[in-house]
Parts: structure tokens; sequence; C-alpha cells
């Protein structure tokens, strides 16, 4: 959450779709500090944030519904690492700062790109750093293949759903109840 009086401050948020069975399940809102977030330092210069899932044995603190996978990388140039990804998970990784060549064919990525994972199955990416360091993020997770009506921040299986869930929205009900009033304890 953003905080008072620092003077730059960046932020990346992920919202994950939930299968249809756990779509009106009560909230559950889970904020970490920084410094609560798990790492893992699969060697010297490479530091993995392990947001949520797991990364080189490391697991993450974060429960998610809809198996995912959410790992900040920080790589120092010339380096390489292995990350695991299930096979059934599909994702992408997107580049934050510096330079970083993904997967055997070594497709580049840039600062503020963002590159696809393919679908092939593969378990094990390759990422190498060159002459410069790189800030990723790798994100994945299980495709739920179910039917997606979005609208604004709210994403369901049906058009009758959504409509719905902007009636309870506007009503303050069926888990919007403490929405208007509900601020998060790390920004006090």
């Amino acid at each position: 959450m953003p905080v008072k009086n620092q003077t730059r401050a960046h932020g990346l948020q992920l919202w994950i779709n939930l299968p249809k069975e756990h779509k009106m399940c009560e909230p559950q809102y889970q904020e970490l500090l920084d410094k609560e977030i798990p790492r893992a330092t699969p060697q010297e210069g490479v530091t993995v944030k392990v947001i949520a899932g797991e990364s080189h044995g490391v697991a993450s603190k974060v429960y998610t519904r809809t198996p995912t996978m959410y790992l900040d990388y920080k790589m120092d140039k010339n380096k390489t690492v292995e990350q695991t990804i299930p096979s059934s998970f599909t994702g992408f990784i997107y580049m934050l700062k510096g330079t970083a060549y993904i997967g055997d064919k070594e497709f580049k990525g840039e600062a503020h790109h963002t590159l696809t994972l393919t679908e092939d199955g593969a378990e094990m990416i390759k990422i190498v750093t060159k002459g410069d360091e790189a800030h990723f993020v790798v994100i994945a997770g299980e495709p739920l293949k179910e039917p997606i009506v979005q609208h604004g921040p709210f994403v369901m299986n049906t058009k009758e759903e959504i409509y719905k869930t902007f009636v309870d929205y506007q009503y303050g009900q069926n888990g919007f109840e403490r929405a208007r009033d509900w601020q998060s304890t790390i920004a006090q």
C-alpha cells in the first residue's frame, strides 16, 4: 500500500480469478510487509521474493484458492538460473528493469515488456543475464477453463452474474458489506 511521505513508490497489483464455486466466498485479504515475504537465493547474485507459490524450495505464506506463482526476481549480470513452473500452469514474465534472456532460445526481455510462457508443458525455464542486471516478476497459475465476463474490477462467469454483482456492490451485500469503510492496516 502507498505510504505517506515517501519520495517514490513502485507497485504491481495482480488480481486472480477464482473458480465458479469460490466466487462468492468470504474475502480473505492478506497483507505482508516486505520483511515478511520469504526469499530464495538459488545462487549468489540471484534473489527471489516468493510472494505466492514456491521457488527453489522456499514457499510463500500467501494462500491462493487458485494455484498461483508470483515471484519477484533480482539478478546480477552474468547469471543463469532455472525456475520450475508446473506444466499445467500458464503465465508470463514482466520485466521491470534491465535485460534478461528467457528459455533455450534466449528470448530477449527488456524493461517494461512482457514475455508470455508457452503452453508446451515445459516445467523448467532458463533465465540468463548477460551484461545487465535484471529485475522482473514471474507470474503463472492454473487455468480455470471457465467462461469469463469482466466489467471493471469484477470477473464472473455470465452477464447475469456481473449484473447481480453490481447490485450487490451498490447495496453492500453478499460480500461487499465492509467494502465502503475498509482500510489497509499497513497504511495506518
